[in-house]
């Protein structure tokens, strides 16, 4: 059986001021590996991890270096490389690179993605609908949670904490919660010691509570997050089961937490529930 997380890949992890780079589980690193084709792939790989984690508000040269754990020129150098590639797109006024065309040109060739997407997408459509919150696709990327698809609702005040294409580590909101708790408790285990650096910008969670968090998900199959993540926040997020290993796929809800209630919590499980059921 393929080890949980042989998918991980680079991340990084806030800690105090500076930033410590986690990549593959052996502790390699882009800047440590020996010089090989394979090892200027996986810098190019985690620059684009690093642009596609700050989304359209970009990333300056300093935290795309720091996030990697590279030196700033070698960054330099890859970001120009991307950009020629149309990859990367040049830095304006703002001096922050962001991702470029060519990724959003690729993301439009069919693939497994965008089959998982259209799958749920009714749904998406049909939970964000029934209880008036923002809904998720989220699945399972090494220590982190990608989000696939969202449904926004139709309330006068709409909550949306995670947009199409962001990460969370897991634990970090109720999808990424629902994910990790699909894992068998040996890697979840592992995974909350790797990511427990990258929870210092929350304050509200460490390594405890995500995995007291984690026993709730486990023994009622939702998992909830009460504004842990995102002030006056509310989540609560399901793994999809999966016929084939641990579940890599979570539908998740997110709303304002001055409309929720045990009621309306109760009744949205049953929404998750029913909707679910009539797609699989």
């Amino acid at each position: 059986m393929a080890h949980a997380f042989d998918d991980i890949h680079p991340f990084a992890c806030r800690q105090g001021k500076s930033r410590q780079p986690l990549f593959h589980i052996m502790g390699t690193s882009p800047e440590s590996d020996p010089p090989s084709g394979t090892q200027a792939i996986r810098r190019a790989a985690a620059v684009l991890r690093s642009l596609g984690k700050a989304g359209a508000e970009g990333v300056t040269l300093a935290v795309v270096a720091d996030d990697c754990g590279l030196a700033r020129s070698t960054a330099h150098r890859i970001l120009r490389c991307l950009i020629e590639e149309r990859l990367a797109s040049a830095p304006g006024r703002d001096k922050r690179y962001r991702l470029g065309e060519l990724v959003h040109e690729l993301s439009l060739a069919p693939s497994a993605s965008m089959l998982e997407v259209a799958h749920w997408r009714p749904v998406l459509n049909a939970i964000s609908r029934r209880t008036g919150a923002t809904a998720y696709l989220m699945r399972r990327s090494g220590v982190e949670a990608v989000c696939l698809a969202k449904a926004d609702s139709q309330a006068l005040m709409r909550f949306v904490p995670v947009e199409v294409g962001q990460r969370r580590l897991l634990g970090v909101g109720a999808g990424a919660t629902a994910l990790l708790a699909a894992l068998d408790k040996e890697h979840s285990e592992q995974i909350i010691d790797l990511i427990a650096p990258g929870l210092k910008p929350y304050p509200r969670l460490n390594p405890q509570s995500v995995r007291s968090a984690v026993r709730m998900a486990r023994k009622t199959g939702f998992a909830l997050s009460q504004g842990t993540v995102v002030k006056d926040g509310f989540g609560m997020g399901t793994a999809v089961p999966s016929a084939s290993g641990a579940p890599s796929l979570a539908l998740s809800i997110a709303a304002h937490a001055s409309v929720v209630s045990e009621s309306t919590i109760e009744d949205w499980k049953r929404v998750f529930l029913q909707e679910m059921s009539d797609r699989s």
